[in-house]
């Protein structure tokens, strides 16, 4: 079982020091990015071994899920265009377009996503 508290964050950012910290134990490797993150849920290093059965709780996760909504994702999408390359910033655009017109995701749903797209592991929201 793997606990992310979503009361120790309050960012992105701080998800990812929270999942580096449940995740990436005793390892120099710290997550960074989405796909980072979709990365170590593959096992291989970290606590993850491989594809054995895990459960994620997400404690606070109404918390995170206010944290990680509209605002933080339009600011996410907005940093990348003024970023530009090697950005997509095409797909970025459009990504940003979708979240205005209320039919895109947050950064919580993506996060979410990501875990629920792996078959072995439960994703236990509280």
């Amino acid at each position: 079982m793997i606990v992310i508290h979503g009361g120790h964050f309050s960012s992105l950012e701080g998800f990812y020091e929270e999942a580096s910290s449940a995740l990436m134990k005793d390892t120099d490797w710290k997550v960074g990015t989405l796909d980072g993150f979709d990365d170590i849920l593959y096992g291989g290093f970290g606590v993850i071994d491989g594809k054995e059965e895990i459960e994620i709780i997400w404690k606070e996760s109404q918390k995170s899920k206010e944290n990680l909504g509209f605002n933080a994702t339009r600011e996410f999408y907005e940093n990348k265009i003024r970023q530009g390359k090697p950005f997509n910033i095409e797909l970025i655009q459009q990504k940003l377009d979708e979240l205005t017109a209320g039919k895109g995701q947050t950064l919580f749903e993506i996060l979410v996503e990501i875990i629920e797209s792996h078959a072995n592991i439960i994703l236990r929201l509280e």
